[in-house]
């Protein structure tokens, strides 16, 4: 395989054989990371970010910020290489306290030559974290974006579960008992001229245990596919790609059973979803790790539109974990892990960022 830079076209070529045929394509990584706390320094009176203040629990002073800034920016201009030496056109991102942090990351010396546009909205999640969608602007174009709630009610909970209501989940009584989590981030728009539809998540955790949270995550798949579905009866066609950091993995009911994923090619029909993070979840691979063992909680996930054999338009080549060196614990009780932030320093993300690319002929 060869690789090389074209300036005139400011894209990533590459070419490979087929049949003995040499043929060129126009590549775009796409990719999600959980950024694991990106809180800034200043304490927030609406939200509970205590901890994350120079007083707080975590001693989060402006050298750790500034370092975790740098950390996060690195990471993000190298995932996907070396297929692609370009940096991802479209990042979902996770664990995001405000649009502010977010304006400080990408004018890190690492992202700002990259002209990253922002999408965010405040969440109703009480640590006040986010998610948000960065974008190279000479790439995409958004046409829309919205914000769509997550509405689940106390009163739909199981008894047995009324109490696994964890650190990022708020019942407000004033609210009709509405149980508060993350919203699903929907944007629209063209990448270069062809529309494309991303949805980025962040579903409840596991806090409390698997089984008895599993119920919010549930909820979570059956508004994200309300969200694919409606899209896909104004346009069959549609173009959607559903991200994030699922808090369940590829085989769990709301993957399998919720969005109704596929892990085959072959077996994704009409107005089905494809996952590629299944395969490399039974290959063993991980993207987080919890008692030594592992799991792929973040993906991007695509309906069978993008998965055609036909290159003439952008379509799935492939996927892959960015698990760079870099990234994970060299010592200690948590020794192969990913390298997190802690005290005593700030480290990068207690997830590893995933990532597929899309190409095109031409």
């Amino acid at each position: 395989m060869h690789f090389f830079r074209s300036y005139f076209l400011l894209v990533i070529l590459f070419s490979f054989q087929t049949q003995s045929q040499s043929k060129k394509y126009k590549i775009h990584t796409v990719a999600f990371y959980n950024f694991e706390n990106l809180y800034d320094t200043e304490n927030d009176a609406f939200t509970n970010d205590d901890e994350w203040t120079p007083n707080g629990t975590q001693h989060w002073t402006k050298e750790k910020y500034q370092q975790k800034l740098k950390n996060l920016a690195k990471v993000i201009s190298e995932i996907g290489t070396p297929e692609n030496t370009n940096a991802p056109t479209l990042i979902g991102g996770a664990e995001i306290e405000n649009r502010n942090v977010l304006e400080d990351l990408i004018k890190e010396p690492k992202l700002l030559p990259l002209d990253l546009g922002i999408i965010h909205f405040d969440s109703p999640d009480k640590r006040g974290i986010d998610v948000a969608l960065l974008y190279q602007k000479k790439y995409f174009r958004p046409t829309s974006y919205s914000n769509i709630p997550l509405i689940i009610y106390k009163k739909e909970i199981p008894k047995k579960e009324e109490e696994i209501l964890d650190d990022e989940i708020e019942v407000k009584k004033e609210s009709k008992n509405r149980v508060f989590t993350r919203d699903q981030l929907l944007v629209s728009g063209f990448l270069e001229d062809e529309e494309i539809h991303i949805i980025v998540n962040h579903w409840p955790s596991r806090s409390g245990g698997e089984k008895a949270t599993s119920l919010f995550r549930e909820a979570a798949a059956k508004l994200n596919r309300k969200i694919i579905d409606s899209l896909q009866q104004i346009n069959p066609q549609a173009k959607v790609l559903t991200m994030g950091d699922f808090n369940d993995g590829p085989l769990n009911k709301s993957i399998k059973s919720g969005l109704g994923t596929k892990g085959v090619k072959t077996e994704v029909t009409e107005f089905g979803v494809f996952n590629p993070f299944e395969e490399l979840q039974n290959k063993g691979l991980g993207t987080i790790a919890y008692r030594d063992s592992w799991n792929i909680f973040d993906q991007i996930i695509m309906t069978q539109s993008l998965i055609q054999p036909d290159f003439s338009t952008y379509n799935f080549w492939k996927a892959g974990i960015f698990n760079k060196s870099y990234l994970i614990q060299t010592s200690g009780q948590y020794k192969g892990y990913p390298l997190r932030n802690s005290v005593a320093e700030a480290g990068f993300s207690d997830h590893f960022p995933v990532y597929i690319y899309l190409i095109k002929e031409f």
